[in-house]
Parts: structure tokens; C-alpha cells; sequence
């Protein structure tokens, strides 16, 4: 059974650097995303199972306290903050190879290599083994592009590679080698899967053992608009006071089903109040 109270949440986003080094998946979790994992058994599982589970939303926090749930976090951690915190950190990374011996001299950060697929964009592929590079698997081509110029700008000693996948609910066994392909194929030091929740948790969790890679591993979907500047993300005031959810609805009028549903997150956490074990 998928509770709320046996959920493993990371606490603070203080102990996002206490995280292992390594392959390691890390999930987000909010109230929408609960309700659709208490149907959901795969999503569940991906999430229940995951190395690291962070509480992208005031309401999971909130309900842990209630229920006196394992998981105590002290803070929302947005996927946005995870995505800083591992962007940030592999930069620093970056600059030490650089400082170290690592030739940027020749670096040209508009040239791209394509892998076996054409969908897999290289950037600055002269560079020699010690630069690092960051991995982009999701969204559209042109928002991946616009991630592309952002990267160079924001964090200029990283390798970037992206790979767009076929636009469809379900992918076929080809689709799904390609990608795991292009993944093992880049080896990234950081990869980011944005596909929307359900889906880039459960294609991650699915063929997690088919990719050989080394590194942290983030599925935060909506973080791929908000750092390509598609979709604006809320200010910091809306942010902290647990509001961006009532920002991007009055951005996104569409999103209006998806709150409707909140109430029903409440429930669940009613549910669990009420029971013991």
C-alpha cells in the first residue's frame, strides 16, 4: 500500500549535499503527484523505491507533520533547487578540471556531433574526457536548444548533450532503445529527465538497470521549461509562501483540473491520521 507515512523524504535542501555519490535516482513528490501514485501502482513504485525523494510542494510537508509520518522534512524542496544544486555543483567541478589542465582554448560552444540518432546533439565534443558533461532527455528540440544557449552562458564549463524523444504516450521497444542508447552512449556525469510525472518516473524506474552510467539522476519535467524561459516560473515572494501552485494557475488557467483534484489529497491524509499502522 502507497502511505504517506512510510514514505523515506529527504529533510532540508541542506541534505541534498549529503546525498552519495554515484548512480542514484532522485524523485520529487507533491500532492497531485501522490494522488496519482495512490492509482498508479508503477508510479508508486518508482517513487516508494527511488534513492531519494524530495517534498516539491508546502502540502507534503505539511501532511508529514499531521500524520507524524517517518519522513519529517523541514522545508519544501522544489525540483528547481535540486536542479541548482547539482548544476552548481558539477560547474565547480568543471572549473577545478579546467584549473587543472583542461584546455578550453579551442572550445566552440555552437558546434554539435550527432551520435548514431539524430536527435542526439553533442555540444562542445572537442573538449578532452576530463570535462563534464550534463545530459538533457525529454521535451521538445526547441526547448532543449534553448537550454543548450542557456547552459553556455550560466554554466560555461560544461559539455551538454540532449536528446528529444518521439512525442507519444507510450513508447515503442525502439523508442525505448534509442533513448537508453543515447543515454549510455553521452555517459553523462548528470543526467535530467523531463518528461512530465508519470512518465519520466516510470521510464526511469522501468530501465534503470539498462543504463550504465555513473551519475545523479533527476526526473523534474516542468524544470526543463523554467530553465529554457517557455514557462515562467513564480517569484521567490509566491514561492515561499507556499503560493507558486495558485502563480502558475493564474498563468495556466488550464491547470485548473488538476487542482480541483487537490482535495482529494487531503483525504488520503485524513485516511492515514486515522490509522495506526
Amino acid at each position: 500500500m502507497f502511505r504517506l507515512k512510510d514514505l523515506n523524504i529527504l529533510g532540508s535542501k541542506a541534505d541534498l549535499a549529503l546525498l552519495p555519490e554515484g548512480k542514484l535516482l532522485i524523485n520529487t513528490i507533491n500532492a497531485h503527484s501522490f494522488n496519482t501514485a495512490k492509482k498508479d501502482k508503477l508510479f508508486a513504485e518508482a517513487l516508494t523505491n527511488g534513492d531519494a525523494l524530495i517534498p516539491d510542494g508546502v502540502s507534503i510537508v505539511k501532511a508529514c507533520r499531521r500524520i507524524k509520518a517517518k519522513s519529517q522534512p523541514k522545508e519544501r524542496i522544489a525540483g528547481w533547487d535540486l536542479f541548482e544544486f547539482e548544476m552548481n555543483k558539477l560547474e565547480q567541478l568543471g572549473i577545478r578540471n579546467e584549473e587543472c589542465g583542461v584546455d578550453n582554448s579551442e572550445l566552440d560552444n555552437s558546434q554539435s556531433a550527432s551520435a548514431d540518432n539524430s536527435k542526439l546533439k553533442i555540444q562542445n565534443s572537442k573538449l578532452g574526457s576530463r570535462q563534464l558533461t550534463v545530459m538533457f532527455m525529454g521535451s521538445s528540440q526547441k526547448v532543449l536548444d534553448l537550454i543548450v544557449k542557456r547552459v553556455a552562458k550560466v554554466y560555461p564549463h560544461l559539455k551538454v548533450v540532449t536528446y528529444s524523444p518521439s512525442y507519444k504516450p507510450e513508447f515503442s521497444d525502439e523508442d525505448n532503445k534509442a533513448i537508453i542508447e543515447a543515454i549510455n552512449a553521452a555517459d553523462p556525469d548528470l543526467l535530467w529527465i523531463g518528461m512530465t510525472a508519470p512518465k519520466q518516473e516510470k521510464w526511469t524506474y522501468s530501465h534503470w538497470n539498462e543504463l550504465n552510467i555513473h551519475c545523479h539522476v533527476g526526473t523534474i519535467g516542468t524544470v526543463f521549461d523554467f530553465f529554457a524561459g517557455t514557462v515562467e516560473r513564480a517569484p521567490k515572494f509566491w514561492s515561499d509562501h507556499g503560493l507558486e501552485w495558485f502563480y502558475r494557475l493564474c498563468k495556466e488557467p488550464k491547470r485548473i483540473g488538476r487542482m480541483m483534484k487537490l482535495p482529494l489529497f487531503l483525504i488520503h491524509v485524513r485516511q492515514e491520521k486515522g490509522k495506526r499502522k
